[in-house]
């Protein structure tokens, strides 16, 4: 099924400008249900601009009356007569290279927030390797201090859809196999040489001296 250009920037469009349904606009935007309520409730996708898809010839006004009046139906793309993008083949992901430094930020994210992904899975949303992959994992990456945990949706290493078509899968391979997925580790403290009193090589309960005093 084709999706809109923007699903997330559609999405707030649709919340804010129509009576359809979660679930319907989830469908028709390609995100998961939560996801679509996260933005209602301005949790996700705070700031992002909503998009008129009617405006942008994705949808017409027929087909959102149609299916406000049926909160069962799905929403159908406006057929456009501008060609669709050729799929990529099979092969490694290509990545451009002022984005392929970002990539081992992108597998501490997903470490982090979605342990069920297995290095396989993050290998082929990313389009990297099992053995950077592992180095991030043991800290032996060779640029392991300066790594830090980053989106990879935000980074443009992957589609929102994607991930969570990923995530879903290895979800319900777990429970199949009646694995207990594990919690995302939690967030760690900032050390004292990363907040701004740490920089002076002060304490918490330390203040630098006023100079005009």
């Amino acid at each position: 099924m084709s999706l809109p250009l923007m699903p997330k920037a559609t999405a707030v469009w649709l919340i804010d400008n129509t009576g359809l349904t979660f679930d319907q606009i989830a469908n028709f935007c390609g995100l998961h249900v939560l996801e679509v309520q996260g933005i209602a409730d301005d949790e996700v996708a705070i700031g992002i601009q909503g998009m008129d898809p009617v405006v942008n010839g994705e949808l017409t006004k027929e087909e959102i009356t149609r299916c406000e009046g049926d909160s069962t139906a799905k929403l159908q793309i406006h057929k456009r007569d501008l060609p669709e993008p050729s799929k990529r083949t099979k092969g490694p992901r290509y990545t451009p290279v002022a984005k392929r430094q970002d990539k081992p930020d992108a597998i501490s994210w997903l470490v982090r927030h979605h342990p069920e992904l297995k290095d396989s899975q993050i290998a082929r949303l990313i389009g990297t390797t099992k053995n950077t992959i592992q180095s991030v994992r043991d800290r032996s990456h060779w640029n392991s201090p300066n790594i830090r945990p980053r989106d990879p949706v935000l980074l443009g290493l992957c589609h929102q859809t994607d991930l969570n078509a990923m995530v879903e899968k290895a979800r319900k391979a777990a429970e199949k196999a009646g694995i207990a997925i594990p919690k995302p580790e939690p967030e760690p403290e900032p050390s004292l040489e990363e907040s701004p009193l740490g920089a002076f090589g002060l304490t918490i309960d330390e203040k630098p001296d006023n100079p005009f005093n």
